[in-house]
Formats: structure tokens, C-alpha cells, sequence
């Protein structure tokens, strides 16, 4: 990769920000969409113009795509004039959309057999993150190759995580995703129980907010000291309690006639928990039913020192 002349395909509200930012930071930079208009304010800033992705292919060693799913990228990367049919060996496709791990596997298989290397390195951040270059870059694929590319990321995002292989970035963002839906599910329960039973909305965001939840304390503090160490004695809240504050909190939405499904489905998973004898210890214990039903899968996390 002695040639580090950059092509970028797909210049949404996404790829829109990302590119700019690699223009910013003096890279040459190459770029195509299915609309050329959407091209104008990096072509304004020094942006080279290619007419499909195989001719961007053709005169860049580093390509980055942000695309809005799998059906795009597979048409990208490998239809009609795409980048593989101008790829040469040596060079590295990047894919920055949020699709399919199964589907960037097959193709690093297919960029394989021409010699060139595949990360997937999906994003986090939102369309304001990728224009300040605030963004999570979650990066699978081979490790050297990714060190070679790491300044590059850099001038994307400012939380650049190696994941493993390739696909793996791909599986971060979409439990990323999973994650931040639901909590925002949760949120919205707690937000519409909570304005109906008598509060106002500023003050009852301003003191979930200012609450441990609020201030990330569950995947920052107490994940790390219980479940992922697997250390639920002591505990650091007791699981009745949960079981106790979880009650009252569904009690409150039946006098108010609010559904509360994630709360409900939760309150069932600390009984079960509750029913095998747990009750005295640490209220995350019950988190343990799902590795069990994943298939006795264990999520731990060596405690640093």
C-alpha cells in the first residue's frame, strides 16, 4: 500500500461527513455515488470524481464504502462494474455500512482470490458524530492491515476498537444497535408511566438522567464489578430489592393504565431468578438465565488492575 490515494463511495448524510473529514485532513480522495449532486461539497473541497465504483477501484489503493445496507453493498462490491472488477492486489476495501457479517465474509473470500483485504468497520455516532469526526469505528478483519489504516480511522472517529476478525465489527454495531434500541424502548416505558403518574417530563428526564443508569454506571461500573466478573457475593444490591422496586414500579402502571412490556418481561426474568434462591444475591444474578438460554454461554471480562 505505498499508494495511500483513498476512494470513498457513497456520500450520504453518513458518508457525507466521513469523507469531508479524510479531505480535511489533506488525504486524496476520490469519490462516487448513484448521485453525483451528493458529491458537490467534497468535489468543492478537492474530491476527485469517479464515474463507477470499478474505475474508483482502479486508481485508489484504500476504499472506503458507507452504504445504507446489504443489497447496496453486495451491488457495490461485487455487480456490474464494482469495485471488484477494478480492485487490484494489495489494496483494502473498507466498508463502514451496517449490514450483513455473512455477507462481508463471502466477499473478503471473493477480494481474496484477486489479493486484496477486506475490513468491515461499521460506525456509531449519528450524522453530527461523522461531520466532527466523533464517531466509534467498530474494525474486524486482519490486524496489520488495520494498524496500516489506523491514522486513516482516526481522521474518521475519536473510538477506534480492533475487534477480531473480519465480520466481527460488523456483529459489534448490530448489538450496539440491539442494545440502544432496547434501552430506548425501556426509556420510553419508564418516561410515559412516569408524565401520566404526575411528573414533569423535565424533571423526571433530569433525575433519570442525574440516576446511575443515566450516568452509564451499568456498563462503566456495575457490569464490570458483577456479572462480567461473575461475582454476585457480596452483592451490591440485592435482587429482592430489584424484585421489590420493580414491583411497586409495575403497580404503579396498573393504577395508571400504562403498559410497561420490557418491565413486565424483566420482572419475570428476577422471579425466575428469585425462584431458584437468589434473592440475597447481587440483583444482576438474573442475567444468567440468558446466558443460559444462549447455550451456556459466559460473558466475562478479566478485571483490570
Amino acid at each position: 500500500m505505498e499508494d495511500t490515494s483513498i476512494g470513498f463511495i457513497g456520500l450520504g448524510n453518513m458518508g457525507n461527513g466521513m469523507c469531508l473529514n479524510l479531505l480535511r485532513n489533506s488525504y486524496q480522495v476520490t469519490v462516487h455515488d448513484v448521485d453525483k449532486d451528493a458529491a458537490l461539497p467534497c468535489l468543492e473541497m478537492g474530491a476527485f470524481w469517479a464515474q463507477t465504483p470499478k474505475e474508483l477501484a482502479q486508481n485508489c489503493s484504500i476504499i472506503f464504502t458507507s452504504l445504507p445496507g446489504p443489497m447496496e453493498v453486495e451491488a457495490v462490491a461485487s455487480g456490474e462494474d464494482g469495485i471488484l472488477d477494478g480492485i487490484d492486489g494489495g489494496s483494502v476495501w473498507v466498508d463502514l455500512s451496517t449490514s450483513s457479517p455473512k455477507l462481508i465474509r463471502r466477499l473478503h473470500g471473493k477480494f481474496a482470490e484477486k489479493g486484496a483485504s477486506v475490513l468491515d468497520a461499521p460506525v456509531s455516532g449519528g450524522v453530527n458524530g461523522a461531520e466532527k469526526g466523533q464517531l466509534a469505528i467498530m474494525v474486524g478483519g486482519d490486524k496489520d492491515i488495520f494498524a496500516k489504516l489506523r491514522p486513516v480511522f482516526d481522521s474518521l472517529g475519536d473510538k477506534v476498537t480492533y475487534t477480531g476478525d473480519v465480520g466481527s465489527g460488523t456483529i459489534c454495531k448490530l448489538m450496539n444497535n440491539a442494545f440502544q434500541f432496547g434501552m430506548e424502548r425501556m426509556i420510553s416505558e419508564s418516561l410515559t408511566l412516569g408524565v401520566k403518574a404526575g411528573v414533569s417530563p423535565e424533571a423526571l428526564v433530569e433525575c433519570m438522567r442525574n440516576g446511575g443508569g443515566g450516568r452509564g454506571n451499568i456498563l462503566n461500573v456495575t457490569l464490570p464489578e458483577t456479572y462480567f466478573q461473575g461475582k454476585f457475593d457480596p452483592p451490591r444490591f440485592k435482587l429482592r430489592g430489584a424484585s421489590k422496586d420493580l414491583s411497586l414500579a409495575l403497580e404503579l402502571a396498573r393504577d395508571h393504565d400504562v403498559p410497561m412490556e420490557t418491565a413486565t418481561s424483566t420482572f419475570n426474568e428476577i422471579t425466575s431468578a428469585m425462584n431458584r434462591g437468589w434473592g440475597d444475591l447481587d440483583s444482576r444474578v438474573y442475567l444468567l438465565l440468558q446466558e443460559e438460554r444462549a447455550g451456556n454461554i459466559e460473558v466475562r471480562i478479566p478485571k483490570q488492575n
